[in-house]
């Protein structure tokens, strides 16, 4: 039976490291490097790592293997012509553990393994922020489900295209903190629609539907909701700072759904894009761990 990465679950970690590489070799040629900075359960040296594939080279490995919908990030246009801009590569591997230090000698090595086959074109370093707070001060992923309820969150179902893997989405937003900083309590809270001390959704939110909490909670025809895993993380220092934004889920469309809502395609655009800007986007498939041997 096919098993889907399992550092896509391991949770608690505290140090990340996203590395994104262009194709310079043939495809053929990455599985046997990725096979030699990974052992079979996906860790090495205290790292768990996690591989995905941009959609595009997924079809060439694994044909007809692409999950339903997915195809390489086309840049969303929405309200007043904002824009989420696309930065797709080929692939990407998220390693993440207990130290930055172990991270960082894992990143070089899967560079040095990869070299001739796939150049670095993309890296950033996100770390956990006090109690897995966004730099606003706002708790991160706080839609997401419990973990026993994960995998049927972010894992495609038997008997569908890319079965046993998953949709993953990797977005970086660059925060304007100062601005944001200088609205009060109340309206930090109305941008994201929670309270900041007790992290609990605003009683009164139908008044306020360009609320983060508003746009990105996605239901199906029956009001369920439509879950989505959650993995972000903040990057950066005092100048440059923000969000990895990093989902995984079971299909493509509820994740381009709420990119549309926050991006105001419908007319309504989330405050949180006035004071965060995304500059780069990628879509990947994170095959199951059967089909990376």
């Amino acid at each position: 039976m096919a098993i889907p990465q399992p550092g896509i679950f391991a949770i608690g970690t505290k140090a990340h490291h996203h590395l994104q590489f262009d194709l310079t070799g043939e495809p053929s040629e990455l599985l046997a490097c990725i096979g030699a900075i990974r052992d079979g359960n996906g860790t090495v040296a205290g790292a768990n790592i996690v591989v995905g594939f941009a959609p595009s080279l997924t079809e060439r490995l694994w044909p007809g293997q692409v999950p339903t919908g997915l195809a390489d990030f086309e840049p969303i246009v929405g309200d007043g012509g904002y824009t989420m801009p696309a930065d797709q590569h080929d692939l990407w591997i998220w390693l993440h553990g207990a130290s930055e230090d172990a991270m960082l000698v894992v990143a070089r090595q899967a560079v040095e393994a990869l070299a001739g086959v796939a150049e670095l074109a993309a890296e950033e370093q996100p770390f956990v922020y006090r109690t897995s707070l966004d730099l606003t001060g706002f708790e991160d992923g706080t839609e997401n489900p419990p973990i026993d309820e994960a995998i049927s969150a972010a894992v495609v179902p038997d008997g569908e295209p890319g079965a046993y893997g998953s949709v993953a989405l990797l977005q970086r937003w660059e925060h304007d903190l100062s601005g944001f900083e200088q609205l009060s309590p109340h309206d930090q809270e109305l941008v994201f629609g929670r309270t900041l001390v007790d992290n609990e959704e605003l009683p009164d939110l139908d008044d306020h539907p360009s609320a983060h909490i508003a746009r990105v909670v996605i239901e199906d025809d029956d009001g369920d909701e439509l879950e989505v895993f959650r993995r972000s993380a903040p990057f950066g220092g005092v100048r440059v700072n923000g969000l990895m934004f990093l989902a995984f889920s079971s299909d493509r469309a509820r994740v381009q759904t709420m990119l549309e809502r926050m991006a105001g395609v419908d007319g309504i655009r989330d405050r949180i894009t006035e004071y965060s800007t995304p500059t780069a986007g990628a879509w990947y498939y994170t095959p199951p761990i059967d089909l990376l041997h």
